[in-house]
């Protein structure tokens, strides 16, 4: 194993740690990728007002989105990724980093143990990160990147990760990382973060995921998730009808079938969609739009939601009977 650089401990989402046998459990549905997030003493450095691992929240330092992360050895972790990828059980690690001095040789160095043992394609998920670092994580077997941009306007942006919040993250930082990304990752291996419910109008979710694919950018649709012990406790996850418009919309747009320009909105809400009932329902009745959407393999399950639901993304394809009640909720 490439052990130079390769940090002593990692924490595993607990749906990975059970897949790699490092924690016992039930699961309803098995990640399809692997999660690690870097190890560090303390909280992260960012204030995002929604995350229980910003320096501002007084929540669990084991916890991301609605997730227990708990921490391992990285020789074991890294051994026993190697053996379940080559088992056929994974197909993809996606490292996810907070922000706190020398992250970046850590996630280097997590990359480089990783590729050193098999050749599972990597993601990484970072705040933005300079051209130099971008190569070096393209030559440790890295394959996708993601710089979150979580808000969908610069004065949201602002109000829950950046400048009023006394966050480090500026809008425009954010977008030249994402457009340098493209250029070293190329068009379409270039992810973004994309929260819905955390404030933001409808037309202008539409209009971002649309500025996202024109860039090269893909956006990965969440949902807002309240944690305790965020600022954002308090605020409820968004209306069900809200997010299956939006990720119809989102379906639409990022496999090219219709762009915003085609959509017609009412006080920014999406009310037509620039396809006929019948298309529309074929599209809807596939249940696709509705999947987890991120990296290639990534199906993230319950990151946003109980198992008991409802459910927001499906970590598989929808039943006949969740496509029905899918369409109820639909307000088109």
């Amino acid at each position: 194993m490439f052990k130079e650089g390769l940090p002593e401990k990692v924490r595993v989402s607990i749906g990975s740690a059970i897949v790699l046998g490092l924690a016992k459990g039930m699961l309803g549905a098995e990640p399809t990728t692997i999660y690690l997030l870097t190890y560090t003493l303390g909280k992260c450095s960012a204030a995002c007002a929604f995350c229980p691992q910003s320096r501002r929240s007084d929540g669990r330092a084991d916890m991301l989105s609605r997730v227990l992360w708990p921490a391992f050895q990285t020789d074991a972790v890294l051994s026993k990724i190697a053996k379940v990828f080559k088992e056929g059980k994974i197909k993809r690690v996606c490292i996810q980093a907070l922000n706190y001095p020398n992250v970046q040789e850590d996630i280097i160095g997590l990359a480089r143990g990783i590729h050193s043992l098999c050749q599972v394609p990597i993601s990484v998920s970072c705040q933005p990160v300079n051209r130099e670092n971008m190569l070096q994580l393209a030559k440790s077997g890295v394959d996708h990147i993601s710089v979150a941009l979580d808000a969908v306007t610069k004065e949201l942006f602002n109000e829950v990760k950046g400048v009023s919040i006394a966050g480090p993250y500026i809008w425009e930082r954010h977008f030249e990382a994402l457009l340098e990304a493209v250029q070293v990752f190329g068009r379409d291996s270039v992810i973004t973060h994309i929260i819905v419910g955390l404030g933001e109008k409808e037309e202008d979710t539409v209009v971002m995921l649309q500025r996202c694919v024109d860039l090269g950018v893909y956006p990965a649709l969440f949902a807002f998730t309240p944690i305790r012990g965020t600022d954002m406790a308090n605020k409820p996850p968004p209306l069900l009808d809200y997010y299956r418009r939006i990720q119809v919309a989102h379906y639409l747009i990022t496999r090219r079938i219709r762009r915003y320009e085609d959509m017609k909105f009412k006080d920014c809400q999406l009310i037509d969609l620039g396809l006929s009932a019948r298309k529309l329902q074929r599209i809807i009745r596939t249940g696709e739009p509705f999947r987890t959407s991120g990296c290639p393999s990534c199906n993230r399950p319950y990151y946003n939601e109980s198992p008991r639901g409802p459910l927001y993304n499906y970590p598989r394809k929808p039943t006949a009977e969740e496509i029905a009640e899918i369409e109820k909720q639909l307000d088109l």
